[in-house]
């Protein structure tokens, strides 16, 4: 399997170019928009090893070299074979010296891998406003890749001795560099020519597994739309024993038809009748802890605010809490009977229009001169 070629890129692509022909397959196969479908998480894992792989110098110059890494240390030594004058080296394509030794001098022991933590698991969720401002826990269903079940995360599994198939056998391998042959010992094996593992049929050596998982999320109190709760180590496996990614739950909070947030206050409007604003009164107000009773003074104006300290939202940083703005909206009556038309008819002759209008200044705009 070529990785290039998996991922429909050339071998000279650049960083930019292999992530953008991961993010494209990885819309294609993931596992979550193919549920049930074998093929396609198949696919995906092969499209994740590719891309770890090429995405990584390391690891992608070894693999266009054909290096293979054990996780053990074989013996180290290089042995020099003679001469092969059946290869050109003549011309512009000759290799230099650097090119000569440049793989058969490594040390084929080439040490553990380093490790690699696990890619970070994005996921979004909806809540209801009141959810939001009360807090608590809530359960999501994710599907992640975690070390496999079968050989543990190694890749590989313990089998009965066997001929290597890397070397068949011999415990060396041979390499080819211009008219010169050299001889190393082989990586698999460790130049025994006998191997008691293979790789895990299971995951296929990829060291992962996908795997569906419900998790419990736990909300602070006061959370706003677009908020992110990092849950610690859901996220996907490392590779060659790294951490695990974490979990990145973005929440958007539904809109609440009577509260109106602003940072972490709160606004409200609360309708009161002509007496209540004329003669003042004390009218019940919901706040998140139920109704709270709030005094109206005397004259009181349609759209005067008054605020409820300490009434609002929780704040998730402080630890505090907004208060609570309270909006009241003048409300005619109804008019059902004649009493009450009169009463008000009474109260109008009383409070005369123009101490209602003093301060309001009518501009009438001249008139046009008339024709002759």
């Amino acid at each position: 399997m070529d990785f290039y070629i998996l991922l429909g890129i050339e071998r000279g692509a650049s960083l930019s170019e292999v992530k953008r022909a991961y993010k494209r397959l990885a819309r294609r196969y993931h596992p979550d928009i193919n549920p049930g479908n074998r093929t396609a998480a198949t696919h995906f894992r092969q499209i994740l090893e590719a891309y770890e792989t090429l995405s990584d110098p390391d690891r992608r110059r070894q693999y266009d070299i054909g290096v293979t890494v054990s996780q053990e240390d074989p013996p180290f030594g290089v042995g020099f074979q003679g001469f092969d004058f059946s290869t050109n080296v003549s011309g512009a394509s000759a290799p230099t010296f650097g090119d000569l030794f440049a793989d058969v001098l490594q040390d084929p022991r080439g040490g553990r891998q380093a490790e690699q933590r696990g890619a970070d698991l994005h996921h979004e969720m909806s809540c209801s406003f009141q959810d939001a401002m009360r807090g608590g826990q809530c359960r999501i269903t994710t599907t992640r890749l975690e070390h496999c079940r079968t050989c543990r995360g190694t890749g590989r599994v313990r089998t009965d001795d066997h001929r290597c198939q890397a070397c068949h056998g011999t415990g060396s391998l041979q390499a080819a560099r211009g008219h010169m042959v050299f001889s190393r010992p082989c990586a698999q094996c460790r130049g025994t020519g006998r191997v008691a593992e293979m790789t895990c049929s299971a995951c296929g050596g990829r060291q992962t597994e996908l795997r569906t998982e419900t998790v419990t999320v736990s909300m602070p109190a006061g959370l706003e739309d677009g908020a992110r709760i990092r849950v610690g180590g859901k996220g996907h496996a490392g590779r060659h024993g790294g951490a695990h990614g974490d979990l990145l739950v973005t929440v958007h909070v539904e809109p609440d038809p009577l509260f109106r947030r602003e940072g972490d206050h709160l606004h409200v409007v609360v309708p009161i009748a002509i007496h209540e604003a004329a003669l003042g009164a004390k009218v019940e107000v919901p706040t998140l802890d139920g109704m709270a009773r709030l005094r109206i003074p005397p004259g009181t104006q349609s759209g005067q605010r008054f605020r409820l300290h300490e009434r609002g939202a929780p704040s998730v940083s402080q630890g505090t809490r907004g208060d609570l703005i309270v909006e009241v909206k003048l409300v005619l009556p109804r008019l059902l009977d004649e009493r009450s038309k009169a009463l008000l008819r009474e109260f109008g002759q009383i409070n005369a229009d123009d101490d209602v209008r003093r301060d309001v200044t009518i501009h009438t705009p001249p008139h046009p001169p008339e024709g002759p």
